[in-house]
């Protein structure tokens, strides 16, 4: 029985170390292949190896995070993140009567086509979280008030213990109730090490010793560490609402002689949509009439709006912001840009890198190893060495408030998501932080070349016809040829031919075949007619091909297996290529080549202009993938003579327009897709895709990468190294409980303000 993908939305999951143990529990159900819990988007994601097991592995799933989270509610998507779910009846039940388990049901006839969409569930709980941080903030206020109240008449000379004690006991439970009452429920539940229990432990033992101030001053600190991390979570939760405001609510279709308003879901490939100003374009297609300027700053990142008309591609997402457009739909919704817009960017956060994993499971060791610890120091010393038991006991405090592992468990993983979040508002879109990471140990990048590091805006520059055919001729028979081609130099023949009045015949689809890295063949009245590269030429056995000498692209043209003549095709350089390759140069990234499917003096040609030296031309599809299997290979062999020093190995990126290259994207070690027009194939195939046509991306994706994991490293090393200092300090008695706290509350206060960083 083949394996079942089931997602759920953890709404209200407020605990970096809870969401992990969840995860942990979860992967280790029999009934479960896989299981990945992204914290920031408050999602679960799960393999199910069983269908027959669903209902019992979703109860199974409810419990386990209940047991952590008791008020975190799981709600069933039944589509995906960011996917409609239709309307299925066996999605649409919910689980069990009266239980917090939802599943999504569609009625097919109502529904606002907003149940279903991850995004919609982070707006509705941003607002519980803003009123929930808002109670944080008035806590905090009025228990340091009162803490500070019981501060300064412990150190008035006259006033009676019993009053500022009193105050003492007030601020710490207005502080630290909420804490004291999941600690009792986790231990109630056989969960005993978690932050919860040894603030309560620590605070309470302290009370035990007469050290009030100071049990206060640990619940107070670990509150506002609390609040920050609080605040830290919802601002970059809420910039994936922000991100995903591309969503389109519905879309204009033409039926018959009325307009209707319905779901994007329901439209489909080939009918037509109307797009009035001001409203989101829902789903990919062709404009068919009327013209505007559109705003794809959502997609791209920037502002300079974009003009469309008839005739013209134009993505779902945009938004209009003139005339009224007319577009035929080429794409359904669910493979639309959009959507996998939205479920990148909402799964991204599910690939996590190593760094994350080890954390997690660092976390789970470490903070066991250190309560023990504690006990040992708070009895052993004493009954040996004849010590006192309080002095010993405050130092195993200290030790417990020291041990928390919060610092870490929620700043790596914010810092990626700032890294993410930081690349997706300049238009780059990363589909996971294990590719963020990946893009920081990059050391070979190769490139397409058509598209990629040129214009891939051809032009026709010389038609010369052979025998006694006109240029007129030749253009009509190759326009005609390639009247159904998308490919960049068969838009540039027809272009071409309208330009200069030429009006080719429209022929069945069904004599046409298109060969991917060849060209086309159609059969027409006169006969077959050839429009292709030298490679057809040779395979088919035409005769008398020329082979002048120029860069540009050559087009050949045969009848019936007789050479007809050919066209010189133009591309240009794109201007900014040259700084970007100059960038990366300067960032240590040297190793640069050139794949592609173009002869070699026009690959050549532009190789020069940019300084490369690796080129590789007239490559077919296969070959480009038999060349990136190549590389790979040889990459691996001088890594394992010469280790890098990080100890990780380096990075292959190759870098493509993502139609044609999609098997190169997806094996290469990062595949990066490029262009404002990225199609549904380039998302699907890539890893990482910049939705602009700038190749000045390229260096600021490898920026934001490097900068991430800097900021991650440095604040897994400050935090590592604080605590074992403080430690080893409070073990020898050289340390208080001050110390202990900014141990715990400091560090990861600074920790959370340093990954804000990486989204900026």
């Amino acid at each position: 029985m083949p394996d079942r993908e089931m997602l759920f939305e953890l709404q209200g999951l407020e605990c970096a170390n809870c969401a992990a143990k969840i995860e942990t529990r979860v992967k280790s159900m029999p009934q479960i292949s896989a299981g990945e819990v992204n914290f920031m988007q408050q999602s679960l994601r799960v393999i199910l190896t069983n269908r027959e097991q669903e209902s019992a592995a979703v109860r199974e799933i409810e419990s386990i995070v209940h047991s952590f989270e008791p008020d975190v509610t799981v709600r069933r998507l039944t589509a995906g993140f960011g996917v409609h779910a239709g309307a299925k009846a066996q999605d649409g039940v919910k689980i069990q009567a009266g239980s917090k388990v939802q599943a999504d049901s569609c009625n097919a006839d109502g529904c606002d086509c907003g149940s279903a969409f991850l995004p919609d569930s982070l707006l509705a709980d941003s607002e519980k979280k803003e009123k929930k941080i808002a109670d944080l903030r008035i806590q905090l206020a009025v228990g340091a008030a009162i803490y500070a109240a019981a501060f300064v008449l412990d150190h008035w000379s006259g006033v009676s213990k019993t009053v500022f004690l009193a105050l003492y006991l007030a601020s710490y439970l207005i502080l630290g109730f909420p804490v004291l009452l999941k600690a009792v429920n986790n231990i109630r539940k056989g969960r005993v090490f978690d932050e919860n229990f040894l603030m309560a432990i620590a605070t309470i033992g302290a009370f035990l010793i007469s050290q009030w101030s100071e049990a206060v001053a640990v619940m107070l600190f670990y509150q506002v560490g609390e609040y920050f991390q609080s605040t830290a979570v919802h601002r970059s939760r809420r910039s994936i609402s922000e991100l995903l405001s591309i969503r389109p609510d519905y879309a204009n279709v033409q039926r018959g002689d009325a307009l209707l308003k319905v779901r994007p879901d329901s439209v489909s490939i080939g009918e037509r949509i109307v797009v009035k100003p001001g409203e989101k374009v829902p789903l990919d297609g062709v404009v068919l009439t009327g013209s505007s300027a559109l705003d794809t700053s959502a997609l791209t990142g920037e502002s300079v709006f974009r003009d469309v008309e008839p005739g013209d591609a134009i993505l779902s997402g945009c938004i209009n912001k003139q005339g009224v457009l007319t577009i035929e739909v080429t794409a359904s919704f669910g493979e639309s840009t959009v959507s996998k817009i939205i479920e990148m960017v909402t799964n991204a956060g599910s690939r996590k890198t190593r760094s994350e994993n080890l954390i997690t499971r660092f976390a789970g060791i470490y903070t066991p190893i250190v309560v023990a610890a504690a006990v040992i120091l708070a009895i052993v010393p004493p009954l040996l060495f004849d010590g006192n038991f309080q002095v010993w006991i405050y130092r195993a405090l200290s030790f417990l408030v020291i041990s928390c592992p919060c610092a870490l468990v929620i700043s790596v993983p914010l810092g990626y998501f700032g890294g993410i979040g930081a690349a997706s508002r300049k238009g780059i879109l990363i589909k996971g932080s294990n590719f963020l990471d990946a893009l920081d140990r990059v050391d070979k990048i190769v490139f397409d070349k058509t598209g990629t590091l040129t214009k891939g805006v051809f032009s026709v520059s010389k038609i010369i016809p052979a025998g006694s055919r006109s240029e007129e001729e030749l253009l009509r028979t190759a326009a005609m040829a390639e009247g159904y081609s998308d490919h960049p130099i068969a838009v540039s023949v027809r272009r071409n031919a309208q330009e200069k009045g030429v009006i080719p015949t429209l022929l069945e689809t069904q004599a046409y075949k298109e060969t991917a890295g060849r060209g086309v063949s159609v059969n027409t009245p006169e006969g077959e007619i050839l429009v292709g590269n030298r490679k057809m030429m040779t395979e088919s056995l035409v005769a008398d091909v020329p082979d002048p000498v120029t860069a540009g692209t050559l087009l050949f043209v045969a009848i019936n297996n007789q050479f007809a003549g050919y066209f010189e095709i133009a591309d240009e350089t794109k201007s900014e290529a040259a700084r970007s390759i100059a960038q990366l140069r300067d960032m240590n990234i040297s190793n640069i080549s050139i794949l592609t499917g173009d002869h070699a003096a026009s690959a050549d040609k532009v190789a020069g202009e940019l300084g490369i030296t690796e080129v590789y031309s007239e490559l077919l599809p296969s070959q480009k993938l038999e060349k990136i299997e190549e590389l790979l290979a040889v990459r691996s062999v001088s890594q394992a003579q010469n280790k890098r020093r990080s100890g990780q190995p380096g990075t292959l990126v190759y870098v493509g327009d993502g139609i044609n290259d999609a098997p190169v994207l997806v094996r290469a070690d990062i595949g990066i897709a490029i262009g404002a027009m990225a199609s549904g194939a380039a998302i699907e195939a890539a890893d990482i895709v910049i939705m602009t046509d700038d190749m000045e991306a390229l260096p600021k994706a490898i920026r934001i990468a490097r900068k991430t994991k800097r900021i991650v490293m440095e604040n897994i090393f400050f935090a590592l190294f604080v605590k074992v200092l403080i430690l080893a300090l409070a073990a020898l008695g050289l340390t208080n409980l001050w110390f202990a706290i900014f141990a715990d509350v400091g560090v990861a206060v600074l920790a959370i303000l340093n990954s804000v960083r990486a989204g900026k």
